[in-house]
């Protein structure tokens, strides 16, 4: 059983009554998660798992600890302490302490739906029943895992701060193959509610991209307009709203760095029509309502109107540099500020480019440019005279994050949705995009 917040608090206290410690932070959890895998359009395995655990940091004379348990009893709980504190006399000075926060005030956010946390085993069997139908009418082969989970954490200081937080999330994710595997299609999304995952919607758009991706040709690498669905957008930015962190810029070691341990802050980077921000109480991308080190979270814009508004400064960082460390984010929703573009518009105004359906196994290249390589997978196709007109094989890509929303690179911009990653990472509210140019490095064999 999930824990609640009275459970929470009575374990939290517990675990500080334990500390002898000058300062502390525990963390209590719970979670309950359960999936459906299938593949070959047939039902593979199903299961069920809950869990609860603990954490502590400690730090004595300035010098830090830390511990976990799965078990809740009093004993472990104790031992997890003494171990937390036995470390801490061990461990060399922590340089970036600072004291635990007292008492903050957070406002809820809504992001726990009890069907959800009990979702029905018998529903989800149907509707992924439904899909390995459709998968075997359409002469495709189906392979997709459906989760649900639902959370609960607290945490809480030795200085009196208290935090507690229910959370939910389900998803899917679908990949549909030809029988000869030449080609695939891919869709994922997710949401903290049941009711609002559109598992009809997902199936249908993988069937579709397989069956539309068959023999697919070979175009030479190079520099393209690029239409990006929200799914490889997601892939390429799910995170950017956690990449501006102050440190790596003031220490030249990040994009938004400037020479003379400077930043780019008051600097037009993006697109001027490109809003980049946090908000915790978004109705269709609810986040926590406490940001890093349990400062209670706000609304931030890192990015408005194509403008670095904003810097991540962590507490410890924020007092070096005599600022006040930010409030988030929390989450990370792109929109435009402009009338939004349907993807069918995008093609139409398309003389010669290429559409894409997915990115996978992204990497990191640069810091400094904010660069990465990856693939494309489960769907390209290419577009001439404003008209899809064939499939395509996969490229290779190397891409400046920077310069691909750079002012005069972004052509058109959709609507925002919620998707995330291919690879894993929480959901964000992007857009589909238009970019005039995107770079193609060299052509993948992989589906």
């Amino acid at each position: 059983m999930l824990l609640n917040e009275k459970e929470s608090k009575s374990i939290t206290d517990k675990i500080l009554s334990y500390v002898k410690a000058n300062d502390a932070s525990v963390g209590v959890g719970s979670e309950k998660l359960s999936h459906l895998r299938f593949a070959q359009n047939t039902f593979l395995t199903s299961g069920q798992r809950e869990s609860r655990s603990a954490n502590i940091t400690v730090w004595i004379d300035g010098k830090r600890g830390t511990s976990s348990t799965s078990d809740l009893d009093d004993a472990s709980l104790q031992a997890m302490v003494e171990q937390a504190e036995k470390i801490a006399r061990l461990a060399p000075v922590d340089r970036e302490y600072l004291p635990t926060l007292g008492k903050q005030t957070y406002k809820p956010v809504n992001s726990f739906v009890a069907a959800t946390a009990n979702i029905s085993l018998t529903d989800r069997a149907k509707a992924i029943g439904d899909i390995i139908t459709e998968c075997e009418k359409n002469s495709v082969i189906g392979a997709g895992f459906h989760q649900a989970r639902a959370q609960t954490g607290a945490f809480a200081t030795k200085n009196g701060n208290f935090a507690f937080e229910p959370t939910t999330s389900v998803s899917l994710s679908m990949t549909a193959r030809t029988p000869d595997g030449s080609s695939s299609g891919y869709f994922l999304r997710s949401h903290f509610d049941v009711a609002r995952l559109d598992t009809k919607r997902i199936a249908r758009e993988a069937i579709r991209k397989a069956l539309e991706g068959r023999n697919a040709r070979t175009l030479e690498p190079g520099v393209y307009t690029v239409i990006l669905e929200p799914q490889a957008v997601a892939d390429l930015l799910g995170g950017l709203a956690f990449g501006f962190d102050a440190r790596n810029a003031e220490e030249g070691r990040s994009v938004y760095s400037a020479p003379g341990g400077k930043t780019r802050l008051g600097e037009k980077i993006f697109d001027e029509r490109i809003s980049i921000y946090s908000d915790p109480w978004n109705a269709e991308l609810p986040g926590s309502p406490s940001a890093q080190a349990g400062i209670p979270a706000q609304r931030i814009y890192l990015i408005k109107n194509g403008v670095l508004e904003n810097l991540i400064y962590s507490r410890f960082w924020a007092k070096r540099a005599d600022k006040e460390p930010t409030p988030g984010p929390v989450n990370s929703i792109m929109e435009a500020n402009t009338p939004i573009s349907m993807p069918e518009e995008m093609i139409r105004a398309t003389n010669r480019g290429i559409l894409i359906s997915r990115f996978w196994y992204i990497r990191p290249t640069d810091p400094r440019t904010a660069s990465l390589t990856g693939l494309t997978r489960d769907g390209v196709w290419f577009i001439e005279n404003g008209k899809i007109q064939y499939p395509l094989k996969n490229f290779r890509f190397n891409q400046s994050i920077t310069q691909m929303l750079a002012p005069g690179n972004v052509e058109m911009i959709g609507a925002s949705e919620r998707v995330g990653g291919s690879e894993g990472g929480n959901a964000s509210l992007l857009p589909a995009l238009k970019l005039k140019a995107f770079n193609f490095t060299s052509q993948s064999e992989a589906v």
